[in-house]
């Protein structure tokens, strides 16, 4: 993307997160600490907005995404919010499936990302009236029709995409501008990062998204946080204004 195009995609990024904080306090952003969640951090706290930041700590992230934590707080001195799972839901399932069942089924796979993601995502939204996402259209074929603000009846909140029609061109070229810190993860072929057992390098040329789940199919490739009732949340745009490229 060129330069002004760029700029251009930029400006309306920061306009939609200003109307957010404005219009949708209390409004907190999710985190996964890879590269595009590093960009909206860097907006978010550079322009001192009143959104909260937060992860989800499953209990099996990687060591490089731990270590994004206390580099936020290095760098911009701010404490992210940790939510983690219910350790009695952790115990059952290791005792009755074992610790890496998910890799037996998708069932069981979607029970861990249940109990370690969207639990604990239910309990950061609650008392907010929106959420802030990284997601983008580019990322994967379950994400390419990605609303830039959704109705989400599921948290009974809205939820934002501010990165929506932002390319990968884009995140890498404002991480340079802007220096932002970055997962070390995303220079060793992880384009895409999730919990540790189930992500993986990719190859040259293959889907940014191919490292996540990589036994699955890829119309399966998502985590249950986008999910409602086994269909992906892509309810209509909200009709009000919303600045984009």
């Amino acid at each position: 993307m060129s330069g002004a195009n760029h700029n251009e995609v930029l400006s309306g990024t920061r306009s939609l997160l200003e109307r957010i904080a404005a219009d949708f306090s209390p409004a907190v952003f999710a985190s996964s600490l890879a590269a595009e969640d590093m960009v909206l951090t860097d907006l978010i706290l550079r322009a001192k907005l009143p959104i909260t930041i937060f992860t989800l700590e499953t209990g099996r992230l990687h060591a490089e995404t731990l270590g994004m934590i206390d580099r936020i707080r290095e760098t911009y001195d701010y404490e992210v919010a940790l939510y983690k799972p219910e350790p009695a839901a952790i115990t059952a399932y290791v005792a009755a499936n074992g610790l890496n069942a998910f890799y037996d089924s998708i069932a069981m796979r979607k029970e861990c990302c249940r109990i370690r993601k969207v639990e604990p995502l239910k309990r950061a939204l609650a008392g907010n009236k929106a959420w802030i996402t990284g997601q983008r259209r580019a990322q994967s074929t379950t994400r390419s029709e990605l609303a830039m603000q959704e109705d989400d009846v599921a948290h009974g909140l809205q939820k934002f995409n501010p990165l929506a029609d932002w390319s990968e061109d884009d995140v890498w070229q404002y991480i340079r501008d802007h220096q932002v810190p970055f997962n070390p993860l995303h220079e060793k072929g992880y384009p895409s990062i999730g919990c540790e057992p189930c992500t993986r390098a990719i190859q040259p040329g293959e889907d940014i998204r191919a490292g996540r789940w990589w036994w699955e199919s890829p119309d399966s490739k998502e985590c249950g946080l986008h999910v409602v009732d086994g269909k992906l949340v892509r309810s209509k745009p909200d009709q009000t204004e919303i600045p984009t490229s």
